[in-house]
């Protein structure tokens, strides 16, 4: 049997009171939080650590109980993640008002056009920064080139570009005799790998 059960049916079961924000407030913090990174384990501990370790008390599992121990053990961290993450809502209240409705538009643009196109093309950006590591020259595949499975050249060597997923397919069918390139997007970029 496989089925979910939604986080207000869980609070609901473990009879969590919560707090009820205005609208929008709760997500705005939180985008503050990330940012700020407030409710980091180096500022309010490890939970999937300390829950447990409160658990293993042998206290009667009650959120009361779970606030009173982890306070005791926590002093400071609830005034220490609010100021890292008020410097953060006071930096979003004052960039809000110079948001209007051009500068949503051209975000809107630059997400669709320019962040897309640097997503999905990546085989010029890879391409041209190991040629700049190799101190020497790249340039795209000819459609022809590219039949062959070969995207583009550093210096004399053919290369084909894939994600890192490619190496788990199987690689397929297809049989590439070229040196092959993987990446895999990251958060902040490419992570390459360049076989040799």
């Amino acid at each position: 049997m496989n089925y979910t059960i939604k986080n207000e049916a869980i609070e609901a079961i473990n009879e969590g009171t919560g707090y009820t924000f205005p609208k929008y407030t709760s997500q705005l913090i939180n985008w503050a939080n990330q940012n700020a990174q407030g409710t980091r384990p180096a500022v309010v501990g490890q939970m999937s650590e300390l829950f447990p370790e409160f658990v293993a008390t042998g206290e009667e599992i009650t959120i009361e109980n779970w606030r009173k121990w982890y306070v005791e053990k926590h002093s400071d961290a609830f005034d220490r993640a609010t100021e890292k993450i008020f410097a953060q809502v006071q930096n979003l209240q004052k960039a809000i008002p110079k948001i209007d409705r051009e500068m949503v538009k051209l975000w809107v643009e630059d997400l669709v056009i320019n962040k897309t196109f640097n997503g999905m093309y990546v085989q010029k950006a890879i391409l041209a920064s190991l040629a700049e590591k190799q101190k020497t020259t790249y340039r795209l595949a000819t459609p022809e080139e590219e039949s062959k499975g070969i995207d583009g050249f550093v210096g004399k060597v053919a290369y084909s570009v894939k994600p890192d997923t490619y190496k788990t397919m199987g690689r397929l069918s297809e049989s590439i005799d070229v040196r092959m390139i993987y990446y895999s997007k990251t958060k902040t970029g490419l992570k390459i790998e360049v076989e040799e």
